[in-house]
C-alpha cells in the first residue's frame, strides 16, 4: 500500500465534485511532505530565529514564519485552518508526533487548533506542560466538546484524527454534521491492537479522504482486519515512515555534546564512566515490559555473582515513570527492586521529552514491549541514531528484532 504517485490526485475526486477534488489534492500534498514533519521534528528550535526565542516581538515572529514558509515543503499550507484531534495529550508517541506536525504547520503560517478527546481527571502536569508548549507556538487549544469545536471542524480545510480511538470524537461532537467533515479528514493511525477494531471507533473510516499509517505491515494489517472483522474497506492509505527529530539528530551527530551529556547524566545517577548502563525508555506500563526488564537485570546480576564473572559493574535505568501519579504496576516495580536489594543499581527517571541526554549516557537500549499490537517504537530508531545496540523482543506484527546494532 505504497503512497500513490501525484498523478493519482487527478482521479481521486471522481464524481464527488470540484471541492472534494481540491481536498484530495491538498491531502495528497500534505501526506507527501508529512515525512519531513517526522524527520525534521521540532524545526523551530533549529531555525535561525525561532518563535519561542523571539520574546513575543511580532516583527521577529512574522519574519521567522515567512522565512520558514519559504524553506518548508509545507509552505502551501500557509493561512490554512487545520484542526488536530488527539485521543489524549501525554508524553507518548502519538500525541508527540502530532505536536511536531502542529509546530511545523505553525511555522509556515497555518492556523492550527488542537482538541484532546480524553482528558485526565485532576491535575496532570505532563498535559499542562504540553499545552503550555503548544500555546507558546501559537497553537490554539479548545475543549473537545462544544459549539466552538464543532464550528472549527466545519470551517477547517483539513482535519487530522490522531489514532483510531480518536474516531469516537466524530459522533460525540459533530453528530449530524459528520458527513460534512468526513471528506476533509486525514486519519493518522499508529496502533494495531485488536480492541481498536470496533465499529464505534472506525465506522466512518471508509468515508474519510485518506488514512496515514506508519508502516506497510501495519497498513496491510488494517486492510485485512477491517475487511475480515468489520466488513468495511480502508480509504486511500498512505504509508509514511517515522523519522527522528532534527533536534535529536543534531545531538547524536555532535560528539562533544554527547560526551558532556554522557558525563552529566551518569554523574547524576551515580554511575561511573566505566560502568555498563542498560536502559528501557517507554511510558511505564505492563505492556511495555519494564517488569520483565528488571527481572532479567536482577537474574543477570545473580548469574555474574554465582559464576564470579569479571564484567563491568552494571546499572539499569527506567525512563518513563510518573512520579506524580504512581500506578499499581510502577509501585510493584519499586517493590521488586527493594525486595531484591538492588536500589543502588536501578534508577527511575520521570517522563521526559528530552531522551537525547539518556541516549548519550547509556550503553544498551532494551525494548521489551509485550502488548499485542505494539507498533514500531520511535525510540528504537532514536537509539540507532546514537549507534547504540538495541536488544528488542516485540510481540508485534510490525517489528520482531532480537538484537539490532547500528554502527
Amino acid at each position: 500500500m505504497a503512497k500513490p504517485p501525484p498523478s493519482a490526485a487527478a482521479s481521486a475526486g471522481g464524481g464527488r465534485g470540484q471541492a472534494h477534488h481540491r481536498t484530495r489534492f491538498l491531502l495528497l500534498l500534505l501526506v507527501a511532505v508529512s515525512a519531513s514533519a517526522s524527520t525534521a521534528g521540532y524545526l523551530l528550535r533549529g531555525a535561525p530565529v525561532a518563535p519561542c526565542d523571539a520574546q513575543g516581538d511580532p516583527g521577529v515572529l512574522a519574519t521567522a514564519r515567512v522565512a520558514g514558509a519559504a524553506a518548508s515543503p509545507l509552505g502551501f499550507m500557509k493561512s490554512k485552518l487545520v484542526l488536530l484531534v488527539s485521543h489524549e495529550l501525554s508524553l507518548s508517541g502519538g500525541p508527540l508526533l502530532l505536536m511536531e506536525l502542529a509546530f511545523l504547520l505553525r511555522q509556515v503560517g497555518s492556523q492550527v487548533v488542537w482538541v484532546t478527546n480524553q482528558r485526565p481527571e485532576g491535575t496532570n502536569y505532563a498535559s499542562y506542560g504540553l499545552e503550555h508548549k503548544m500555546l507558546n507556538h501559537g497553537v490554539q487549544i479548545l475543549p473537545a466538546r462544544g459549539q466552538e469545536a464543532l464550528d472549527t471542524a466545519l470551517r477547517a480545510e483539513l482535519v487530522i484524527l490522531n489514532t483510531a480511538v480518536a474516531g469516537k470524537w466524530l459522533d460525540a461532537v459533530l453528530k449530524d454534521h459528520v458527513p460534512q467533515v468526513l471528506p476533509k479528514i486525514l486519519w493518522w493511525i499508529h496502533e494495531m491492537r485488536g480492541h481498536y477494531f470496533k465499529l464505534e471507533y472506525v465506522k466512518h473510516l471508509p468515508l474519510v479522504a485518506g488514512a496515514m499509517i506508519d508502516s506497510h505491515t501495519t497498513a496491510e494489517y488494517w486492510k485485512n482486519r477491517t475487511h475480515d472483522r468489520l466488513n468495511i474497506q480502508m480509504p486511500q492509505t498512505y504509508v509514511v515512515h517515522l523519522g527522528n527529530s532534527k533536534e535529536l539528530t543534531e545531538v547524536a551527530e555532535d560528539n562533544v555534546a554527547r560526551r558532556v551529556l554522557h558525563e552529566h547524566i551518569r554523574e547524576s545517577l551515580g554511575v561511573r564512566s566505566e560502568d555498563l548502563l542498560f536502559a528501557i525508555i517507554n511510558s511505564v506500563s505492563r505492556g511495555k515490559g519494564q517488569d520483565l526488564f528488571l527481572q532479567a537485570f536482577y537474574q543477570s546480576l545473580q548469574l555474574i555473582q554465582h559464576q564470579k564473572l569479571k564484567v563491568p559493574r552494571m546499572h539499569a535505568v527506567v525512563v518513563g515513570s510518573d512520579m506524580n501519579a504512581q500506578t499499581k504496576f510502577e509501585t510493584q516495580l519499586h517493590e521488586f527492586v527493594a525486595k531484591n536489594g538492588i536500589q543502588d543499581r536501578v534508577h527511575f527517571i520521570n517522563k521526559t521529552l528530552a531522551v537525547a541526554p539518556y541516549l548519550s549516557a547509556i550503553d544498551v537500549l532494551v525494548q521489551n514491549s509485550q502488548a499485542r499490537g505494539e507498533c514500531f517504537g520511535r525510540i528504537t530508531i532514536e537509539a540507532m541514531a546514537f549507534k547504540l545496540p538495541v536488544l528488542a523482543i516485540f510481540s508485534s506484527l510490525s517489528l520482531r528484532v532480537c538484537v539490532c546494532t547500528c554502527e
